[in-house]
């Protein structure tokens, strides 16, 4: 929340301040959302109806008391809200003008949101799940969050976002966490509060998320684990973890398993844990089917130990099966073995310390990702490190350094970096000054021969707590950073104080794209075939698997871009082949792209990879094993 890593094992705590009638607020709107279940449609962003029709009585009062909060608040008035946000809208058009479309990619909508992002997923429904905190303040000059509260106001809450349902307010969906009763003395029943949280998927779709903050001075690590189910859109609460964790990394592992290290521990900050969980513990099935629930399941403790000093450490699966976990600190690179419970050192990397920036997992062709670059995290630093066979190697830079960044993976093998800033909440004039440095709004593109280039500009600056994910259409969704969003709310009386930007890459401005029709249901085994129906076949050249994102505060451990074999076109039909192993692509879902000679992609379809088996043989084996077990030969075709 507040805090940011810094070289040092006690990070810096940050003073909350607090507006009394937004706690009010934000109290009623927790209880109200907690006891409903779920949530009426939203008011739009300037809806002038019967609010307590749309969003109940309780919620209705919450959004009043909320009201009064921000008009009694005259250092941070509407209007200049609402002129900032022209200012940049007006900025962004002429800035834009100058850049080709079918080269750098174009900006598109900009709408309002629910939700700060904080936290974001997509889901293999294609749907996205959005969640974060009741925020205390409308002063982007102030901490937004309830990182010091202690009781009702600290308090969670999640949205689901439908594309295809468009942009408006009906377009969301409230899923409030579940109610729970926090160990701060308390004892308040609140709606989760597990932003600041770290999440991964499980084989199954589901969004396994562990930890969030019990609050105290400069927050403290909760026990809390849940997961997100995309088919009944409902949260389940699993057993507790062994510590408490406020700012932990989750990856998962080739056996579908979940991997949970580091974070803030229950003692509060300061105190990063070096415990090591697994969910779920090995004993406990690993949920496979849509209808594999999770509910008060255990994770397990791990004898080996991650001491890593800072939070949020880059996590990585690669194609040996290992994990990586990448630490803030230089010295604290590690290589971790989830079958024979061991750690071992890697090689320090070159650079010093670094704060939330990003890490991305090399595309690598037809196998699993062996390296990954390292690039943000240090505004003075703007060289890229690349971790492959054991060795370090410095790559080329970008055009600047920046923090706060974040670097996806697109179809078509090439990255982007988005968003940014010279330090948490320092955009470039101070601390908690929503006034930024035009050049953080730039992307930079990343070419397959690793050059870098800057591109577009986005509508709002974005540091802190900013996040992106690519959509299955192919476009990227650009979200988070709380102090910009409120600082630019076009309305902060209601209640949608977050807001969403599209990106269109620059494959989409090239012309028509190739057709992916039929994909196959159900599971596809490792190293085996299958095939997919194109009315455009005779165009494509390439297929790709692209690892849907789930990511907070620049930490993205589930990326992964995969080129899949053609084995033959015969009319519309393409012949495939899976990737060879758990430890290449562990099981899950993916998003399945076909491309023209031209990197123009399809709309992706969804695809389920792996087996159970599949995934036993590999983490028996201690070594990526290809799999033949169940599921092996053509699977049937789905719209």
């Amino acid at each position: 929340m507040s805090r940011a890593p810094r070289p040092s094992r006690a990070p810096r705590p940050r003073s909350t301040a607090l507006s009394a009638l937004a706690l009010a607020g934000a109290l009623a709107g927790a209880l109200a959302v907690a006891v409903a279940g779920s949530a009426p449609a939203f008011a739009a962003a300037h809806h002038t109806g019967d609010e307590a029709g749309v969003l109940g009585e309780d919620h209705a009062r919450a959004h009043a008391r909320l009201r009064e909060a921000a008009q009694g608040n005259q250092s941070y008035p509407q209007a200049k809200r609402t002129s900032s946000l022209a200012a940049l809208r007006e900025s962004q058009y002429k800035g834009n003008a100058k850049f080709d479309a079918a080269r750098f990619g174009r900006f598109t909508e900009f709408f309002p949101s629910p939700d700060f992002g904080v936290h974001v997923a997509q889901l293999p429904t294609g749907k996205v799940l959005l969640f974060s905190f009741e925020r205390v303040e409308a002063d982007p000059t102030k901490e937004t969050g309830p990182t010091d509260t202690v009781g009702r106001t600290n308090a969670g809450r999640a949205y689901l976002w439908d594309p295809a349902r468009g942009t408006g307010a009906k377009a969301f969906k409230n899923v409030p966490p579940p109610v729970v009763l926090m160990p701060d003395g308390a004892y308040a029943p609140r709606p989760a509060p597990f932003f600041c949280a770290g999440h991964s998927y499980l084989p199954n779709g589901m969004v396994g998320v562990f930890g969030g903050n019990v609050g105290g001075k400069g927050g403290s690590g909760a026990k809390l684990s849940f997961v997100f189910d995309p088919w009944t859109e409902k949260w389940f609460r699993n057993r507790d973890m062994a510590v408490g964790r406020w700012y932990p990394s989750v990856v998962t592992g080739p056996d579908g398993r979940q991997i949970i290290m580091s974070g803030q521990s229950e003692r509060g900050t300061g105190t990063p844990t070096p415990v090591v969980e697994r969910f779920p513990a090995l004993g406990r099935r690993v949920p496979w089917r849509s209808y594999d629930i999770p509910a008060n399941v255990p994770a397990e403790r791990l004898r080996s130990q991650a001491p890593f000093r800072n939070d949020y450490p880059h996590l990585f699966s690669l194609r040996d099966g290992k994990i990586y976990g990448l630490g803030r600190d230089a010295d604290q690179q590690w290589l971790f073995d989830p079958v024979t419970d061991t750690r071992t050192d890697l090689p320090r990397r070159p650079a010093d310390f670094r704060g939330y920036g990003s890490a991305v997992p090399l595309p690598a062709g037809f196998r699993g990702p062996d390296s990954v670059l390292v690039l943000g995290g240090d505004p003075r630093d703007p060289l890229t490190y690349r971790l492959s066979g054991g060795r370090w190697s410095i790559e080329e830079p970008r055009a600047f350094g920046r923090t706060q960044d974040g670097t996806l993976i697109l179809p078509d093998g090439t990255l982007i970096t988005v968003n940014g800033a010279l330090d948490t909440r320092n955009y470039g004039n101070g601390p908690f000054n929503p006034k930024a440095d035009p050049k953080y709004r730039q992307i930079e593109l990343r070419d397959a021969h690793g050059h870098w280039k800057l591109g577009p500009a986005q509508r709002l600056p974005r540091g802190y707590h900013s996040n992106a994910l690519v959509l299955p259409d192919g476009r990227m969704m650009v979200t988070g950073d709380e102090l910009q969003q409120i600082a630019n709310d076009p309305d902060i009386k209601d209640g949608m104080d977050g807001s969403i930007e599209l990106y269109e890459p620059a494959y989409l401005h090239r012309g028509a794209r190739p057709a992916l029709d039929r994909a196959p249901r159900g599971d596809l085994a490792h190293d085996t075939t299958f095939q997919v129906t194109s009315s455009t076949a005779k165009d494509v050249r390439r297929a790709v698997l692209l690892a849907p994102t789930t990511v907070t505060h620049s930490v993205n451990t589930s990326q992964r871009h995969l080129d899949l074999r053609i084995t033959g076109v015969h009319g519309s039909t393409i012949g495939l082949r899976t990737p060879p192993s758990a430890a290449d692509a562990p099981p899950g879902y993916y998003m399945l792209f076909l491309l023209d000679a031209k990197g123009v992609p399809s709309t992706a379809k969804w695809i389920k990879l792996g087996t159970r088996a599949g995934a036993r043989q590999a983490v028996s084996s201690g070594s990526p094993a290809p799999t033949f077990l169940e599921g092996a030969g053509t699977a049937s075709l789905i719209e």
